[in-house]
């Protein structure tokens, strides 16, 4: 599971603006979905979209059938992805925009690959339960990319927040690489770590430390000296844990941590440890529900 954390706004009232002109107003983009008879956008601004043509679960003839079909949010909040009913194709929507299917990635796979998404909607990987990858897709240019290579022993770690870069550890050696948009090697750095976040330096990258999902410690590396610092104590409040990692497009630590009442968003100091709380969200009263940036399972998906 890669692990991504949402920065999108999650206020869910409207708010007039007196005064200002309109084209100042805040982009109306999801908030979260949610899935009670079927899936539903929340938006921003507080209304709910539909999406009934989305799967909920993969059908009778698939490999795992009855098991859940992923339903995705990039993490700017402005495109979402999910297998459609009609054929099974992974599609790829905006809010006020057409389908667009992803040929390469069907519902029949679901729960043998696992799409993740980058921030900003435009690249599409897919983990396996072999080893290695399944399909690398680039929405920009519309196609589906060869694994770098030549070679399947790949596990995919994430995107760089500005969508540039994407960060893999090889399978059989103690190596990380990032690779460019078209998965050209940009920077080898080989370390024992397992890193899950790359910040938009392209060279600092930042792993979890300890037994996961209960960590609270992360290290973060240099990946052109493959220097690697001491381990840092995210300093959370009692009972909670590092369950998302990633850095915002400044460069600054963020985790997610999963709360009683559903999920808190934190800056964390890189040298301390220190935490400042950035939102919070409250779990709506869904089966299911899904925040941008999300992979196909996150720990506050589902209600038990």
């Amino acid at each position: 599971m890669r692990l991504r954390t949402v920065l999108a706004t999650l206020l869910l009232t409207a708010v007039p603006l007196i005064g200002r002109p309109a084209a100042a107003a805040t982009p109306v983009t999801i908030a979260y979905a949610q899935r009670t008879q079927t899936w539903e956008l929340v938006l921003t601004n507080g209304d709910v979209v539909k999406v009934p043509e989305a799967l909920a679960v993969a059908p009778r003839d698939a490999v795992n059938a009855g098991a859940r079909a992923a339903f995705l949010i990039s993490g700017d909040g402005r495109h979402f992805f999910y297998f459609r009913k009609s054929d099974g194709r992974f599609t790829e929507r905006t809010l006020h925009g057409k389908e667009r299917a992803i040929r390469s990635i069907t519902v029949d796979t679901t729960g043998e690959e696992w799409p993740s998404v980058s921030d900003d909607g435009s690249f599409v990987v897919t983990g396996t339960s072999a080893p290695g990858l399944g399909v690398l897709v680039d929405l920009r240019k519309g196609k589906t990319l060869p694994l770098p290579g030549g070679t399947d022993q790949w596990s995919f770690a994430g995107f760089s927040p500005d969508s540039e870069r994407l960060l893999m550890q090889g399978a059989l050696e103690d190596r990380v690489t990032v690779f460019d948009r078209g998965l050209r090697t940009r920077l080898r750095s080989k370390t024992r770590l397992s890193p899950i976040a790359l910040a938009n330096d392209y060279a600092t990258a930042a792993a979890p430390v300890g037994s996961w999902p209960e960590s609270r410690k992360l290290r973060l590396l240099n990946l052109r000296t493959g220097k690697a610092s001491g381990t840092v104590t995210v300093r959370l409040p009692r009972g909670q844990h590092v369950d998302d990692l990633d850095f915002d497009k400044a460069g600054h630590l963020v985790v997610r941590s999963k709360t009683k009442t559903g999920v808190a968003v934190y800056r964390v100091s890189k040298t301390t440890g220190e935490a400042t709380p950035l939102r919070t969200m409250v779990r709506p009263d869904a089966k299911v529900w899904v925040l941008p940036g999300d992979d196909e399972y996150e720990p506050w998906t589902e209600k038990k």
